[in-house]
């Protein structure tokens, strides 16, 4: 199915139309409907945001596809009446919406939701309370658990994402300025961005008093007072269960999102879906993230994104593969039947005394490596899957800076004498040992260029205590070839600041690393046959 040809549709618009829920709050939406014809089939997109942001939306593409468009302000924002908190309202107040629709008019009677970060996780939490007429979902970058993946990984809390996400809420609640479109950072995070200025972000922690957030939107302390998976997450958790979708989803991921792991989780968890995986970031997918361009054939815009979205929400489920990834150094779109491509075969590199990493088994009596984390001068954030507010610290950048560090340990691979494709999941083990209370465990994958460059692929984290010896660190994917005259390092550090908050003992302590074969290091690494 193709979408219909239309250069120009006149179009009937009703702004902030009454939308009471169950509870008798009234939510407000704006809705776009072509003129003529009918009755449409609708989409719905529900939006956290502030009112110039949302009503910037692009929505010719659906309008031009017979559609009409209900663009809606969550409960407590916008025009929207209520009080808004995060997550826990979506799914019921998106079914309540889903059946207004239904009940209009112009309404054929089906729906589909869509959505990018916070608004497809609200198309996703109104698809597991099954309303009737839901016929679809596309869902981009976005979170399959509130806990894990999006305020804490690996134990450690998202402290960059999570205070500029919480600070933009603030904005929102006394007034946000706004430009080209998008909403302005506070001042303080462009503070916190600027490593020029690490003592004044420095200066901020303890992360619960970060700049009276705690004060300002209360949700700041709850996130950071439950660093466990207790009953708070887990009552959150309810509001998406993905046992209840039943309708076709299109997830969309970017390899350098900070939601890469939940939308892979999202995908996998809901079955029968389709997957698109690119080169981007939360913020930009034009093919050129952090300090590589992948080239022109890598944007969204020349794979046609918006076109398969668009066709996926008017029906056409049945085209397509199931998986189309982009593989980068190759710089190709590859397809496959499945997420992760089974032929990979999971390939262990271990990380060796003398700074080597090699599939050689690690000798008997090898020596630990030993380094000084010190919390007053931790590991700072260089690239990676980050939504700051620094767009050029994102993605792969040159990590040769930080590698100069005595507190990050290196481990590289020879130089390659052909491609090797790692696609899939990548996870790492560490048999380590700390003299504080507890420690941070950060592991990154890297490729070495000819030239000396050393480009972030994949990173991870855990948290662990301090009697705890062997650490499992989730890297979650990637596809990367590493090309021939190229080398794989993985880089070993205890801090990534402030993308993660440093541990909360705050002690200098002393880490050691082992490498014998009774206690090895190693990274298992899906290496696609040749």
């Amino acid at each position: 199915m193709t979408i219909p040809d239309r250069p120009s549709v006149p179009v009937t618009v009703v702004l902030d139309a009454p939308i009471a829920t169950r509870d008798g709050t009234v939510l407000r939406a704006d809705v776009y409907r072509p003129a003529t014809g009918g009755p449409h089939r609708t989409v719905l997109v529900r939006n956290p945001y502030a009112e110039q942001v949302f009503r910037g939306l692009p929505v010719t593409p659906w309008l031009r596809a017979g559609m009409a468009v209900v663009l809606q302000f969550c409960r407590g924002r916008g025009t929207s009446d209520g009080t808004f908190t995060p997550w826990r309202d979506e799914g019921r107040d998106g079914a309540d919406t889903v059946a207004w629709i239904v009940d209009q008019p112009w309404s054929n009677g089906e729906v589909v939701a869509t959505g990018n970060s916070y608004l497809a996780g609200c198309a996703l939490q109104l698809a597991a309370e099954r309303p009737e007429g839901l016929k679809a979902v596309a869902a981009a970058m976005t979170p399959h658990d509130f806990y894990d993946g999006l305020k804490y990984h690996g134990g450690a809390f998202a402290f960059g994402s999570a205070f500029f996400w919480a600070s933009l809420q603030v904005l929102l609640e006394t007034g946000v300025a706004v430009e080209n479109g998008r909403p302005m950072p506070p001042r303080f995070l462009d503070v916190l961005a600027a490593r020029d200025h690490a003592d004044a972000a420095l200066a901020t922690v303890p992360v619960r008093d970060a700049a009276g957030l705690a004060e300002a939107f209360p949700f700041w302390a709850e996130w950071i007072d439950h660093p466990e998976r207790d009953e708070y997450w887990e009552e959150l958790a309810q509001a998406l269960r993905h046992d209840r979708v039943d309708v076709p989803v299109l997830h969309t991921a970017g390899w350098f999102d900070l939601f890469l792991k939940g939308t892979l989780e999202n995908h996998r968890r809901i079955p029968g879906g389709r997957l698109v995986i690119g080169p981007w970031s939360h913020m930009g997918a034009d093919g050129a993230v952090g300090e590589l361009d992948f080239g022109m054939g890598a944007s969204a815009q020349s794979v046609q994104l918006e076109k398969t979205q668009t066709e996926f929400l008017i029906g056409a489920t049945d085209e397509g593969p199931a998986v189309r990834y982009f593989t980068m150094g190759a710089n190709a779109w590859r397809e496959a039947d499945a997420w992760p491509p089974p032929e990979a075969v999971p390939t262990r590199h271990y990380l060796h005394a003398d700074g080597t990493l090699s599939t050689a088994a690690p000798a008997a009596d090898a020596a630990p490596s030993h380094f000084t984390h010190d919390p007053d001068n931790p590991v700072p954030t260089l690239g990676g899957n980050l939504l700051l507010p620094d767009t050029r610290n994102v993605g792969p950048r040159d990590q040769r800076l930080l590698e100069e560090r005595p507190d990050v340990l290196s481990f590289t691979g020879p130089v390659l004498t052909g491609d090797v494709e790692v696609t899939g999941h990548v996870t790492a083990v560490l048999h380590a040992e700390t003299s504080a209370p507890g420690s941070d465990w950060t592991v990154k994958l890297v490729d070495v260029w000819p030239d000396g460059r050393a480009m972030n692929v994949a990173d991870g984290i855990v948290r662990s205590p301090g009697d705890r010896r062997c650490h499992e660190i989730d890297l979650v994917a990637t596809s990367q070839t590493f090309r021939a005259g190229h080398r794989i390092r993985v880089d070993v550090a205890s801090s990534n600041f402030p993308r993660f908050d440093r541990h909360p003992s705050m002690k200098r302590s002393d880490q050691t690393v082992h490498h014998d074969a009774g206690q090895p290091s190693w990274i298992d690494l899906p290496v696609m046959p040749v």
